[in-house]
């Protein structure tokens, strides 16, 4: 470059350059690129729990990595599909398809209707060629040949002692190409879709309760931005009877799970007949658009408690949350009602409580056999006044004294059903019978269906895009005194290995329907 500046590229414009970018960003070699960069962005999610799908879980992980969470956190690691990061490449992936399909259609109909190339004036430079002699007239050897070409479009050059044909075929291959990343962009317009105008929440339901649609009865509830929750369906459900089967012990699977099934009635809108359902893993009830899955399931002793009154100020099915695959599971009463003092008890439900080797309980089996309920009290001031929310399952103790048994540990309660113990400042608890609860999650996503026929579409493009093959061949035929010189040359579109055998191939079908023509 000389020292005056004159050899310097010129700056680009404003209008240049969003054209380059606009280039760049439409190129397939971009959309390749934001593929593999959204299915890297996709893999936090499988790794790390997500507040959408199971809140408890986010918050144990919070809880069992303090210093790694926060960090997750605050890059979005615990709402992947929902962080914009992940939405930013989602978008810009719809983009560079939209602008890579546009252009290559408009190119994809112009060559549907442009006539094929005209043959080449020296075939021997061709990948395969091949020239034979025969008695057969020019009109015989461009009938034989418009016959073998079959499909092909053809483009016929005929004069006296002379005729030349141009045909071309493989067209579906693009159309196959084309078919694929349109089915791409169907899943992602179909999963946007069924993201911003779906919900999915859970709720926990214990046998003989209910569960109506409204946001309060949810435990967990998340939704996409453009979905109103005013627009829930009114349905409503009741869970008459569960049932959990387990390999039995001795067996080689000793407390593995044979079946799960929820059965109870619904209701698609207030006032409507109940019907009933049987919900079982992986077959879930339908309502208005909504699937209810069977996600989880547990044991909810009735607690029955009195105060020192004597008063009865608590009695209800209390879900304890397994733990462990025995179903150890861990819960939280709580008594705000209690006098002179508000109760809360923290402790264990053993389904298949024994002895272990040093002398604690632990659960042998997930099978209701020998249900044992251990408790800690609590007395004090629970906290539910403060008017901030609690979580049924966490009991603060902030504000509240442990009973001390003799030893000057917790005082600890241990009831079988059926049982009563007294409480250390007067009242009693009572284990009065054991039910069962389930964890029902409750999905809508509009348009589900359309990513699942996009995903069909575009395996159809792919294996049509993968098996035609893409071909050009010219039969030039000209008369030299008493025989006819025919040449014969192919091209594909895309290199493949296989042309001279086909070339081959196609001799021996031309000369066969030259012998036809000719009889």
């Amino acid at each position: 470059m000389s020292s005056d500046g004159q050899n310097a590229v010129p700056a680009l414009g404003s209008r240049e350059f969003t054209r380059w970018f606009w280039r760049q960003l439409t190129s397939m070699r971009t959309a390749l690129f934001l593929l593999l960069l959204l299915a890297i962005a996709a893999v936090p999610g499988s790794l790390v729990p997500q507040r959408g799908v199971d809140a408890r879980a986010t918050e144990a992980y919070l809880i069992d990595h303090p210093k790694l969470g926060p960090i997750l956190d605050n890059l979005g690691f615990f709402s992947v599909y929902t962080s914009p990061w992940f939405s930013a490449v989602y978008l810009l992936l719809l983009v560079s398809l939209v602008g890579c399909i546009l252009p290559r259609s408009f190119v994809y109909l112009r060559a549907l209707r442009a006539r094929p190339p005209k043959a080449p004036k020296n075939f021997s430079r061709l990948p395969a060629s091949a020239s034979f002699e025969t008695e057969a007239s020019i009109d015989e050897v461009a009938a034989a040949a418009r016959k073998v070409l079959r499909r092909a479009r053809v483009d016929v050059v005929s004069e006296k002692d002379f005729v030349e044909l141009s045909a071309e075929k493989g067209f579906l291959r693009e159309a196959g190409n084309l078919v694929f990343h349109i089915s791409v962009v169907v899943v992602l317009v179909g999963v946007a879709v069924g993201t911003l105008f779906g919900y999915r929440g859970s709720s926990i339901v214990t046998e003989g309760d209910g569960f109506s649609n409204v946001l309060t009865q949810y435990d967990e509830f998340g939704s996409g931005s453009l979905f109103n929750t005013d627009d829930l369906p009114p349905f409503s459900l009741h869970l008459d009877q569960f049932t959990a089967k387990f390999q039995p012990l001795g067996s080689a699977q000793a407390g593995a799970p044979r079946l799960f099934r929820a059965e109870g009635t619904y209701g698609s809108k207030p006032g409507e007949a109940e019907k009933p359902f049987d919900i079982t893993v992986n077959h879930p009830l339908s309502i208005d658009g909504t699937s209810v899955y069977l996600v989880g399931q547990g044991y909810a002793p009735v607690i029955k408690v009195t105060d020192a009154k004597g008063d009865v100020v608590f009695e209800d099915a209390v879900p304890f949350l397994p733990t462990d695959p025995s179903y150890t599971s861990n819960g939280v009463v709580k008594v705000p009602g209690a006098e002179p003092e508000e109760l809360g008890f923290q402790g264990f439900f053993l389904p298949t409580a024994i002895s272990g080797e040093d002398g604690i309980s632990i659960s042998a089996f997930p099978g209701a056999a020998n249900p044992l309920l251990g408790l800690f009290v609590w007395h004090g001031d629970l906290g539910l006044d403060d008017g901030l929310p609690q979580s049924v399952y966490v009991l603060d103790k902030t504000k509240m004294k442990q009973y001390l048994g003799p030893n000057g540990k917790g005082f600890r309660i241990s009831l079988s059903q059926g049982q009563e113990a007294d409480l250390p400042g007067g009242g009693t608890i009572q284990f009065v019978e054991l039910r069962q609860f389930v964890r029902f999650q409750f999905s809508s996503s509009p348009l589900v269906k359309v990513p699942l026929f996009g995903i069909v579409a575009g395996l159809l493009g792919l294996m049509i895009s993968l098996s035609v093959k893409p071909r050009r061949t010219w039969i030039r035929a000209r008369r030299e005194g008493s025989r006819t010189v025919v040449d014969v040359a192919a091209l594909d579109r895309v290199p493949r290995d296989d042309l001279p055998a086909d070339l081959d191939e196609f001799l021996t079908r031309f000369r066969h329907a030259l012998t036809e023509e000719k009889s």
